[in-house]
């Protein structure tokens, strides 16, 4: 669990700073990664006063008292490195967001947002999703079942970054510019370290029947037969993800891409996710070749519907999500996790339709309490950049620095305000504005 705590914590800082930041482009690029940072922090923070509490603490259908273990009260230091483990994924959850907004979104209100939306609608959600009592909605009265986090995590982050995007409007000049990554050997950097990851992310998330204590036999075999199912799962699925998503990208736009492999790479990882203890390994390729397939068609609509999902969270984490959480009710077998057949082993639709209403009751609260969020924070401190910041770029905006400094001719300043405020004031011949 420390292993896959570390690899968790990993996905965010740095593999999703870097996937993003590669994503972006370079006025934006250290914005993008701050993000990512500054989402570890306050999430972070926020999760040990009362997320755990919130998710775990105890009964409750939406979620659980949050000072029951505020600040961990009452939580042993055994227990600890679990605790630790859920908090990373609140921090990636919330960062995913990010992405879909870069560009324009002023950091102040960033900040601001993070907080709100890990309180109101994050710890929340992984309450009903993770902790399963019978009172839990989504694991417990509806019964859909979610391996890693499809509907918390993914699903959540989607439509998150969907109700942003409405509500913050175009980038200036898209789609008519074309708005290039700026340096894809970092977007595919971060994608390898994503999916290393990813195996702390599915593989750690393993709940065991019985403690050791208990049955070491039983709690053994339990062990090896579940991590060695997610292990392959998670492999094979974004094996055949990466496959499906550079057959279309061929088929509609006659080259396959880098960045449609590091595409494809995250969206098998996505979909695999709630299903990895589900489904066995033919499973997990069909579910990987749909995602990757389906995924690397999604991107195309924000065109065709004009939102401007910067760089593809919802065509990437809200449709993989769905599809990985829709098709466990197709391909999951009663050897797996949960115990359940699905449509194709004879399971009949009761499992398919279990999943289904477990997206929907996602979408339903994340769509709905994001855009009371975001709308409470673009009328009060504003959501948008200036448009002359827009311009000139996010990153002097509003942090004062550039990501590469190519005019200066100097080494070590990295065009900062701490650089500008420290150097010699001495007029140089021949200096460029």
């Amino acid at each position: 669990m420390l292993v896959a705590t570390a690899f968790v914590l990993m996905m965010t800082v740095p593999a999703l700073a870097l996937f993003y930041g590669g994503m972006s482009r370079s006025k934006s690029v250290l914005n993008m990664m701050m993000m990512s940072f500054i989402a570890t922090a306050i999430v972070g923070i926020l999760y040990v006063a009362v997320g755990w509490s919130m998710g775990f603490g105890g009964e409750g259908t939406f979620f659980a008292n949050p000072f029951e273990l505020f600040w961990l009260d009452g939580v042993t230091t055994d227990n600890y490195i679990y605790v630790m483990f859920q908090m990373t994924f609140a921090i990636i959850t919330a960062a995913l967001i990010s992405g879909a907004v870069a560009d324009r979104l002023k950091f102040s209100a960033w900040v601001v947002f993070l907080p709100l939306w890990a309180l109101i609608v994050y710890f929340p959600m992984a309450h009903m999703v993770f902790s399963c009592t019978d009172d839990s909605l989504i694991c417990g009265r509806i019964g859909a079942q979610d391996y890693a986090g499809g509907t918390a995590v993914h699903i959540n982050a989607g439509v998150a970054a969907l109700v942003l995007v409405l509500l913050l409007g175009k980038r200036i000049g898209w789609p008519r510019e074309q708005m290039r990554p700026h340096n894809l050997t970092l977007t595919m950097l971060g994608a390898g370290m994503l999916w290393l990851g990813w195996y702390g992310f599915n593989v750690g998330s393993i709940v065991f029947g019985t403690t050791f204590d208990e049955d070491p036999d039983a709690f053994l075999a339990q062990f090896y037969s579940e991590t060695g199912r997610t292990f392959a799962n998670t492999t094979l699925a974004t094996f055949a993800a990466i496959l499906g998503w550079l057959l279309i990208e061929r088929l509609l736009h006659g080259k396959a891409t880098s960045l449609g492999a590091a595409s494809g790479i995250v969206a098998g990882l996505v979909a695999i996710t709630p299903a990895a203890g589900a489904v066995d390994v033919s499973g997990a390729v069909a579910i990987g070749l749909v995602a990757g397939a389906v995924c690397a068609w999604a991107v195309g609509l924000k065109y065709k519907l004009g939102y401007d999902d910067s760089l593809d969270v919802v065509g990437v984490h809200l449709v993989g999500g769905i599809v990985g959480t829709v098709l466990i009710g197709v391909f999951s077998t009663a050897d797996g996790a949960g115990g359940v057949d699905g449509l194709i082993y004879g399971g009949g639709f009761g499992s398919l339709a279990d999943q289904s209403l477990g997206v929907v009751v996602a979408v339903i609260y994340s769509g709905v309490l994001t855009a009371v969020i975001a709308l409470a924070i673009k009328y009060t401190i504003g959501l948008r950049l200036d448009e002359e910041d827009e311009v000139n770029g996010i990153d002097l905006a509003a942090h004062g620095e550039s990501a590469y400094d190519l005019h200066s001719g100097t080494s070590g300043g990295g065009n900062s305000v701490l650089a500008a405020a420290t150097a010699p004031t001495t007029k140089t011949e021949g200096a460029s504005a």
